[in-house]
């Protein structure tokens, strides 16, 4: 009987013993990253999550996959909006020029500014825009 014994120990050692538990995932996330947010943010995720039915830490990586973002402005367009400012001035006091004269007098300029304001905005609107930061 013990000859029996010794050969079932054998065995054991030579096969690997099945240590139980779920199977092995595919893809491994064994890389932490911290980052500070307020309770306020914390909570607006937790409960972004909770909606979407995911965890937390799935939610954000769903999220920062599928982010969209969009670069800095460049000094131009920095310019362009400063120019969109002063146009803007411009039409206010065309604005009370036209209630103080009359609004077919200044009609003409009225529309002038607001061509020019419909091509700047169309700029700044335009998803090919590329950043010098990024």
């Amino acid at each position: 009987m013990e000859a029996i014994e010794n050969n079932t120990n054998n065995k054991q050692t030579a096969e690997p013993k099945n240590k139980g538990g779920g199977p092995k995932k595919r893809v491994r996330r064994d890389l932490i990253m911290r980052i500070r947010m307020t309770a306020t943010e914390r909570f607006y995720i937790d409960s972004k999550a909770k909606t979407a039915g995911m965890r937390s830490s799935s939610w954000i990586r769903a999220a920062a996959k599928s982010a969209k973002i969009v670069p800095r402005l460049t000094n131009e367009e920095r310019r362009i909006l400063w120019m969109l400012a002063e146009l803007a001035n411009n039409l206010n006091q065309l604005t009370k020029l036209a209630h103080q004269l009359g609004i077919l007098t200044v009609a003409r300029d009225c529309n002038k500014i607001l061509n020019e304001i419909d091509v700047t905005l169309k700029h700044l609107n335009n998803n090919d825009r590329e950043s010098d930061n990024g």
